[in-house]
C-alpha cells in the first residue's frame, strides 16, 4: 500500500463529503437559525455516546483482528453480532425513557434517536470491516456518497417544512446507505463464529472501548454540558465554531485511518524498525492542515462564522481556541493510534482515562463559570495533557524521533501564509469594492493555502520528497 496515495485518496473523499456537509449545515444555520442547529447538535452529540454504548470498542477490535490476516470472517461476523444484540438492548432504553430524552433535546424525538443509533451501528460494523481487509480508501471514498444522499434529503424535507425532524431523518438515510454499499464491498461473509473469536474480540475491546470514549469526549462532551447550562442558541453557535474546527481535522484523520492497519500488519511481522519510521511520518504530517488552519482561524475567525449568519459572529472567540484544540488532539490521536496498532490497548486505554477525566472535569467548572468559552479551553486543556502522556508512554514502547523541524518548518510556512493573506485583506478592504463577506472568504482560503503550500514546498526537502513520491507512477 502507498501511504501517501491511500491517505490522500481518503483525505480527499472526506473533504468533499465535509463540503457538501458544509453547504447543508451553512442551509440550516441561515434558514433555521441557532436554536435549531443546537437541538441538532445535541440529539447528534446524544446519539454518538449511545452508539459508544452499543459498540465498545467492537469495531475497533475487528479491525485489528481482520488485519492480522487469520479467520477475518469469523471476526467480521462475532462483531457485528455483538453489536447488534447491544443496538437493540439501548434501543429499548431508549423507548422505555423516551420523556427524559425528549425533554433534554426539547422536541419528541426518542424514536428517531432509536433510529439514528441502529444506522450508526450498522454503518460501523461493516466500515470497521472495510478497514480490517485494509480496504480503508474504499472507506474514506463511501463518506462523500452519504453526506451526499443525506444532505440532499434533508435540505428536501427541510424546505416542506420539516425543519429538525427532517434533518435527522435525512442523517439516518445517509447512514444506512453508507453501510449497505459498504457491505456489498466486503470480501468477507457471515459465517458462524467459535467462542475464540468473541473472546479474542473482547481481549483488545475491553481496553479499545475506551478510544472511542476518549474520541466522544473530546467531540461531544463539551456540547452535552453547553446544553445544560446554556440556552439551545448558543449551543448552535458554538457547534458551528466546532465544525469549522473538525473540517480542518480531515488530513489528519485520513493519515490515522490509513496507518493503523499498517501498523497493526508490521508489529504482528516484528518490524518495529518500520513501526518507528510509520509513527514518525504521521507525527510529520498530523498538523499538516491544521497548523495554518489555526493562523487562519485567529484571522477570519468573525468572516468564517459570519457566513452562517450575523448571530454566529460571538463564536469567534471559541473558534481559534478549538482550532487548537484540534491541533494538539491530532497528536494525540496519532500516538494513541500507534500504541493500538502495536497492541497496546492497555497503555491506550489508561491514558484515554486520563484525558476524559481531565477534560470532564474542566468542561464542568469552566462552563459553569465563563459559559460556551470555558468549554473551549477546557478541551484544549485537556488535550494538551492527553499529548504528553500519550507521547511518554509511547517512547517507553518503541524508539523513534519527533519530527520538530519538520513541524517547525510547517508553521514558518504558516506564518508567511498568515502575514500573505493579512495584506490581501486589508488591501481588499481599503482599495476595492469587494464587500462580499462569503467571496472575500473564499478568495482569502485561495490565497492562503496557496502560499502556504508553495512556502513548504520551497522550505521543505521531506514535504518535496513526499509529494514527488506520490505523484510519480510506479
Amino acid at each position: 500500500m502507498r501511504i501517501g496515495q491511500t491517505s490522500f485518496a481518503v483525505f480527499a473523499s472526506k473533504l468533499v463529503g465535509s463540503a457538501l456537509g458544509f453547504v447543508a449545515t451553512l442551509y440550516f444555520a441561515r434558514t433555521l437559525g441557532a436554536e435549531v442547529l443546537g437541538r441538532y447538535a445535541l440529539v447528534l452529540a446524544l446519539v454518538a455516546w449511545l452508539s459508544l454504548a452499543g459498540n465498545l470498542g467492537i469495531s475497533s477490535a475487528v479491525t485489528k483482528r481482520m488485519s492480522e490476516g487469520e479467520n477475518p470472517s469469523a471476526y467480521a461476523s462475532a462483531g457485528a453480532i455483538a453489536i447488534a444484540a447491544l443496538g437493540l438492548v439501548l434501543g429499548v432504553l431508549v423507548v422505555v425513557f423516551s420523556g427524559p430524552v425528549n425533554t433534554y433535546v426539547g422536541e419528541p424525538i426518542a424514536l428517531l434517536v432509536v433510529a439514528l443509533l441502529l444506522a450508526g451501528l450498522f454503518t460501523s460494523v461493516t466500515n470497521s470491516a472495510l478497514n480490517g481487509e485494509r480496504k480503508v480508501h474504499l472507506t474514506g471514498l463511501l463518506s462523500p456518497i452519504g453526506i451526499a444522499v443525506r444532505s440532499v434529503v434533508q435540505i428536501g424535507l427541510v424546505v416542506v417544512g420539516f425543519e429538525l425532524v427532517g434533518m435527522l431523518v435525512g442523517y439516518a438515510i445517509g447512514s444506512v446507505i453508507v453501510g449497505v454499499v459498504a457491505l456489498s464491498l466486503l470480501s468477507v461473509r457471515f459465517v458462524r463464529p467459535a467462542r475464540e473469536h468473541f473472546a479474542e474480540l473482547y481481549e483488545y475491546a475491553r481496553f479499545s472501548w475506551l478510544g472511542g470514549l476518549q474520541s466522544r469526549s473530546f467531540n461531544d462532551v463539551d456540547i452535552l454540558l453547553l446544553g445544560v447550562f446554556v440556552q439551545s442558541s448558543l449551543v448552535g453557535v458554538y457547534s458551528a465554531a466546532w465544525s469549522i474546527a473538525q473540517f480542518l481535522t480531515l488530513f489528519d484523520s485520513a493519515v490515522s485511518s490509513t496507518l493503523f492497519p499498517e501498523l497493526s500488519r508490521a508489529d504482528a511481522e516484528g518490524r518495529r524498525d518500520h513501526v518507528a519510521k510509520l509513527v514518525e511520518d504521521s507525527m510529520t504530517y498530523g498538523g499538516l492542515i491544521l497548523i495554518p488552519g489555526l493562523l487562519g482561524g485567529i484571522l477570519l475567525g468573525d468572516r468564517l462564522l459570519r457566513i452562517y449568519g450575523p448571530e454566529f459572529v460571538q463564536g469567534a472567540s471559541v473558534l481559534w481556541i478549538l482550532i487548537l484544540a484540534t491541533l494538539l488532539y491530532g497528536y494525540q490521536k496519532q500516538l494513541l493510534n500507534a500504541l493500538n496498532g502495536i497492541d497496546k490497548p492497555k497503555a491506550a486505554f489508561r491514558i484515554n482515562a486520563i484525558f476524559i477525566g481531565v477534560n470532564v472535569v474542566l468542561n464542568v467548572a469552566l462552563i459553569s463559570t465563563i459559559g460556551f468559552v470555558g468549554a473551549a479551553v477546557a478541551t484544549a486543556i485537556s488535550a494538551a495533557i492527553g499529548v504528553a502522556v500519550a507521547l511518554s508512554t509511547l517512547r517507553s514502547e518503541i524508539v523513534f524521533s519527533i519530527p520538530v523541524g519538520e513541524i517547525l518548518r510547517q508553521f514558518a510556512a504558516a506564518t508567511t501564509m498568515a502575514a500573505v493573506v493579512l495584506g490581501v485583506e486589508t488591501l481588499l478592504t481599503t482599495a476595492t469594492t469587494l464587500n462580499h463577506n462569503f467571496a472575500t472568504v473564499v478568495l482569502l482560503v485561495a490565497v492562503g493555502a496557496t502560499t502556504y503550500f508553495v512556502v513548504l514546498f520551497g522550505i521543505s526537502q521531506t514535504f518535496r520528497s513526499t509529494v514527488r513520491d506520490n505523484t510519480t507512477a510506479r
